[in-house]
């Protein structure tokens, strides 16, 4: 109980970190994000408080919800930081705000994500509110990039899933019914692959939707800080995640393909006695 309140009070955290950090905030939109912040904590606890969940998933197979958690904390704190810099200016929030420049102008070429993230904007945004996107863009790139290959290399290490420890998929994976369809192996192999390329799509998809979808309706303007950072973290977010989930799963797939392998072995060699 004490570990599912320490990870529901840090997810509550996360949310309140631009409202804490912005300056000139509203009562009402800190009363919103209280309540947004109280529901996600209220589900984060009553996940990692039961026995087996429902919703979260490698919820016993650390570090991977980790590195996903430092992920999006650290994209909400960067750019919660480099948007109050613009009012607040500090040492740590010019850093940051040169740090995402650099990058979003490294990668803002043609048909990069960052291209198409600003591209997604209102015709008449000002290229003040592009610059400040690009920068965005660029900085939680960089981010979930890092991320991936921190995941990534402590896979390869052989540090995920942990050795010295039993990995359940049935509690690891509790949204994947494994009585359903065809081979297990075969799904969760099937299941990684959809995910990675869904995880390399998104960046591009995601921008060229908000831009069909913005015909009928208001322009995307992301005037406001909160949007800006939100919206960002989302775009960058979602896809590392995607792509680490179709990673894990494919490790998993392969453990149980490595586990039927060995449990073979051992019966072919019970037809026979030892010389």
């Amino acid at each position: 109980m004490t570990s599912a309140f320490v990870r529901a009070f840090l997810v509550m955290v996360v949310v309140a970190t631009p409202s804490a950090l912005l300056p000139g905030i509203g009562a009402d939109t800190k009363q919103m994000v209280a309540l947004v912040a109280l529901f996600a904590g209220t589900l984060t606890f009553i996940e990692y408080n039961a026995t087996y969940p429902s919703l979260v998933e490698f919820r016993d197979a650390p570090p991977f919800n980790r590195i996903r958690f430092v992920m999006l904390l650290v994209t909400v704190f960067t750019l919660s930081a480099i948007e109050r810099g613009r009012v607040a200016p500090t040492t740590i929030t010019e850093f940051f705000d040169a740090i995402g420049t650099l990058i979003g102008i490294s990668m803002d070429f043609p048909y990069s994500p960052v291209r198409l993230a600003t591209l997604m904007m209102a015709d008449d945004s000002s290229p003040h509110l592009v610059a400040s996107v690009r920068t965005a863009a660029g900085m939680s790139y960089l981010i979930s990039l890092i991320s991936l290959g921190v995941f990534v290399s402590m896979m390869r290490a052989g540090r995920w899933p942990p050795r010295d420890a039993a990995f359940n998929v049935w509690v690891n994976l509790p949204t994947f019914d494994p009585t359903a369809g065809a081979d297990v192996v075969r799904r969760l192999s099937r299941d990684a692959r959809v995910n990675i390329a869904l995880g390399f799509l998104l960046p591009f998809l995601t921008p060229a939707v908000v831009k069909i979808a913005s015909d009928g309706f208001q322009p995307v303007t992301m005037g406001s800080p909160q949007t800006l950072i939100w919206t960002m973290t989302a775009w960058a977010f979602l896809p590392a995640s995607l792509f680490m989930r179709g990673i894990a799963m494919g490790r998993v797939a392969e453990m149980i393909r490595e586990t039927r392998r060995a449990k073979g072995s051992e019966k072919a060699q019970g037809h026979y006695a030892p010389i």
